[in-house]
């Protein structure tokens, strides 16, 4: 068993590896796709532990601060856009040149240069799509069962005699197989008598309910009262899989997106928002819990990667998106000195952000606590 410590590094390290791999991979793809020429590919920062030149004259990097990758694309900048990086810089190697007019990045459609930007957020939806689905094929998804495994006081259920353990096998003669078929069966009958085929003690009885109403989100429903009992684990076909997988994507996508609104208008404290930290922290305790649970983790954090890259921030893959738009509308780019105004900022929201998590990362390790016991 390795030290927690060490778990937790390698674990950070392969898991945000190989998201910050699919992701930059995503815009490589599209780029060669584009046709443009690719002068690099890293993952993390810093003075690079590997590297190698492929015979398209790529330079693939392995560098020793694992936070992040970047794709460094042939004319990034028009020509002008940035003076200084028009004066030749001596640096021992013959300037980088495309093997043919043409592949600059600057050079092609504001379609093909968004694509180029989307890939990588898109990149990351595929791939929790593909993990989902793999766990749901190997080691299968936790249905439900109709089983009762919770009577709430002063309920429809309770009125109605329902009791722990009994199992509901069918509603006004309609099978039932999931607990979720119960849920749907009543919900849009509120205050209508329904007639439930029960199986208690080896026996079926029946048991006549009228469901409650409740408003939720504007709409009246139906509710007995009840919580789920037993689970199965059901594995599925391909097929199957890869379509739980895409509903599995969009939902977990959907509750990412509330969470951040819920916060923007005061609904969650922002102290909830973590870094590095504490993805390294719950990579480590994840990875304890075995490979589908950290398989599982991948795929939420990738979709996290994918959206927190389309926020419309300058310097992100949405801010890109932002100005590729305004160009498609103003039928030319930016000033070169707004959109430079526009990347410093975004770096400033995002150096703020970072110190931010890093700040609430050290506040749940218990550090400032710590460290005021320590001076006092």
């Amino acid at each position: 068993m390795l030290p927690e410590t060490i778990r937790t590094v390698l674990s950070f390290v392969v898991v945000l590896g190989v998201l910050v791999f699919v992701h930059e991979m995503g815009h490589y793809l599209a780029a060669r796709i584009s046709g443009i020429y690719i002068e690099a590919f890293s993952i993390g920062f810093g003075k690079p532990l590997v590297k190698w030149r492929d015979r398209r004259g790529c330079e693939w990097r392995l560098c020793w601060l694992p936070l992040g990758g970047y794709v460094k694309m042939y004319g990034m900048e028009r020509p002008g856009d940035n003076p200084g990086a028009d004066q030749p810089v001596n640096t021992g190697s013959p300037p980088v040149q495309p093997p043919r007019p043409g592949m600059a990045f600057f050079e092609k459609s504001v379609g093909s240069r968004a694509f180029v930007v989307a890939a990588g957020p898109l990149a990351n939806a595929l791939l929790a799509i593909v993990l989902f689905a793999a766990l749901f094929m190997t080691a299968g998804r936790q249905i439900p069962l109709p089983v009762v495994g919770e009577v709430l006081p002063q309920s429809a259920a309770a009125e109605a005699g329902l009791q722990h353990d009994d199992r509901i096998v069918a509603i006004d003669g309609m099978q039932v197989s999931r607990f979720e078929d119960i849920q749907h069966s009543v919900v849009g009958h509120p205050n209508q008598r329904l007639v439930l085929s029960v199986e208690r003690g080896g026996k079926e009885i029946t048991i006549p309910v009228t469901p409650h109403a409740k408003v939720a989100d504007g709409l009246t429903i139906g509710v007995l009262g009840i919580g789920a009992g037993a689970v199965t684990v059901e594995r599925m076909a391909p097929g199957q899989a890869i379509v739980q997988g895409v509903a599995q994507t969009w939902t977990e996508t959907g509750n990412i997106l509330s969470g951040v609104w819920q916060m923007m208008t005061g609904q969650r404290s922002a102290k909830e928002l973590g870094g590095p930290l504490a993805i390294a922290r719950i990579s480590g305790q994840v990875a304890q819990l075995g490979i589908p649970s950290l398989i599982s983790l991948m795929a939420l954090l990738s979709i996290n990667l994918g959206l927190i890259n389309l926020f419309p921030i300058p310097i992100l893959d949405g801010g890109h998106l932002v100005f590729f738009l305004i160009e498609a509308i103003r039928g030319r780019p930016m000033s070169p000195h707004a959109q430079e105004y526009g990347l410093k900022a975004g770096f400033l929201l995002l150096a703020t952000l970072f110190i931010f998590v890093t700040w609430n990362d050290l506040a749940r390790m218990g550090l400032f606590h710590w460290f005021s016991h320590l001076i006092g």
